[in-house]
């Protein structure tokens, strides 16, 4: 691999001509790099797919290639997907139904907009796999009329669809009116009674663990049903039977549903696995006395999830902030709440509350000014990236805490380059520090001399055009392909030697 030559490709200084002379050159690598410039030019495009067929998919769907470019026999790939952004011709549409290779009828059975003549030629094709891409993406009508298809992977794909029509969603679960599967993945291959080894040596089996068939092709017919409960278009009557369903899988994708009734809400809550309750307590359907009886719940993902609520109390939430791990995220209940609780939860004694509302990035300057001079680390390192803080307050906050808010400081998107120079000096030093002053707009060329001699921040300052251009040509012969990379791509590389580089 030419780490210059992939750096250049991305480097938005890099002329026209120059782009021209790497296209000449490009093998794979090289052409999916220049395929993403954002200059690049239809003629550049028609010229790189010539060269190199596998970047075709790339440029069809940045817009880049017409189907005046592209020869689906010799460039089968980017006519698929000029297709499945809807831009093909019809006529290629016909020709990929009769392809004989699979994988490209199984693409072509994605694509929207497809004829009517294809998708019936698609409906009877004898790979179940392009009928059962089908069933994933077609119309409310062939959905309906896939539902009954005899094998059952492909009414598995119809249960995905949110297209299919509810009645016939409901159908698939229950099974009334419609006539029983008689095939299945395992029983296409195996003899039943049949359960595959989790751990099966075979290398060329793709059966998933566990898939078994007894002649009623049980393992498809239970992941028919969790992608019928997974889709938003199963009625609510149907599905809430499964609270009391033997299978933990069926009841955790029952447990996400937001249409879910209080007494099936009830019945879960109760559920011996903790996934059910975990994933019901983030469920906007569960309500406040359904919220507050979760909040004890002894498992702490639990109370993790419920801590993600949108609609918590805030007396809960403030109760699950001592007892839950929620980690540096910005909750939906605090990103939603109102002024007076963002005041409110400001002035909260725990500082576990007051961690979770520094997440916010709009807090009024006077309760963001509050939080940066908190007695608490955790508080401050959540609200040291927040826009708005002085050079002042942050130097402020490294005296108080040192290592443990500074690599947050030095995220601040109006940190200083003074400021940003003081941190690369601080005593420890920070790792994780350096590779946020190495990206940080405001780093100038000592900061990011400093960030050179880090290894993990090394590529990143590679790639700062603040990076004086002398150090640039250095690092394109450094031991690390990543460095090279950088540096090539690094839009302050003189233009001499750009050019120069360019084969």
């Amino acid at each position: 691999m030419n780490h210059v030559l992939r750096g250049l490709a991305t480097n938005a200084a890099l002329s026209s001509e120059s782009v021209d002379r790497l296209i000449a050159v490009a093998d794979a690598d090289l052409a999916g790099d220049l395929a993403g410039r954002a200059d690049l030019r239809r003629a550049q495009a028609v010229a790189l797919l010539s060269r190199v067929e596998e970047c075709g998919v790339q440029l069809a769907y940045a817009g880049l290639l017409t189907t005046a470019d592209i020869d689906p026999a010799a460039q089968p790939h980017a006519a698929l997907a000029l297709l499945d952004e809807g831009s093909g011709s019809p006529e290629w549409a016909r020709l990929f139904a009769a392809d004989p290779v699979v994988e490209h009828r199984e693409k072509l059975a994605a694509c929207p907009g497809l004829p009517p003549d294809v998708v019936e030629t698609l409906a009877a094709d004898p790979e179940v796999r392009v009928v059962t891409e089908l069933a994933l993406w077609t119309t409310p009508g062939m959905a309906a009329r896939l539902a009954e298809h005899p094998h059952a992977e492909v009414r598995r794909a119809v249960a995905a669809n949110d297209a299919t029509p509810p009645g016939v969603l409901a159908a698939l679960i229950t099974g009334e009116g419609l006539p029983p599967a008689r095939r299945c993945l395992v029983c296409d291959r195996e003899e039943t009674p049949f359960v595959h080894d989790p751990f099966c040596p075979r290398p060329d089996c793709d059966l998933l663990p566990g898939a078994s068939c007894d002649g009623s092709h049980e393992s498809t017919v239970h992941a028919m049903r969790q992608s019928a409960l997974d889709n938003p278009a199963t009625p609510t009557e149907v599905v809430v039977g499964f609270a009391d369903h033997p299978s933990m899988l069926l009841r955790r994708a029952l447990a996400v549903r937001p249409d879910l009734p209080p007494q099936v809400c009830a019945r879960l809550a109760s559920d011996p696995a903790p996934g059910v309750r975990a994933d019901l307590a983030e469920n906007p359907a569960t309500d406040d006395a359904l919220i507050r009886e979760l909040a004890d719940d002894p498992d702490p993902d639990v109370r993790r999830g419920l801590a993600h609520h949108p609609r918590v109390p805030l007396d809960v939430l403030t109760r699950l902030a001592r007892t839950a791990r929620i980690g540096a995220t910005l909750l939906p209940r605090i990103a939603a709440a109102s002024s007076a609780e963002v005041q409110e939860l400001a002035r909260s004694r725990d500082p576990a509350v007051r961690m979770l509302l520094a997440q916010r990035r709009d807090l009024p300057p006077e309760v963001r000014d509050v939080l940066a001079a908190d007695p608490d680390a955790k508080v401050v390192k959540s609200i040291a990236p927040h826009p708005g803080l002085t050079e002042g307050q942050l130097r402020a906050m490294v005296d108080r805490h040192g290592v443990r808010v500074l690599a947050q400081a030095a995220k601040n998107p109006d940190g200083s380059a003074a400021l940003l120079e003081h941190l690369t000096r601080h005593e420890p030093p920070v790792p994780k520090a350096f590779r946020e002053i190495a990206r940080h707009r405001n780093a100038t060329a000592p900061t990011l001399l400093a960030c050179l001699a880090d290894e993990r921040a090394r590529p990143i300052a590679a790639g700062h055009p603040a990076l004086p251009p002398s150090v640039i040509v250095e690092l394109l012969t450094d031991a690390d392909g990543a460095v090279v990379e950088a540096a090539a791509g690094n839009p302050s590389l003189p233009l001499a030697v750009l050019s120069d580089l360019v084969p």
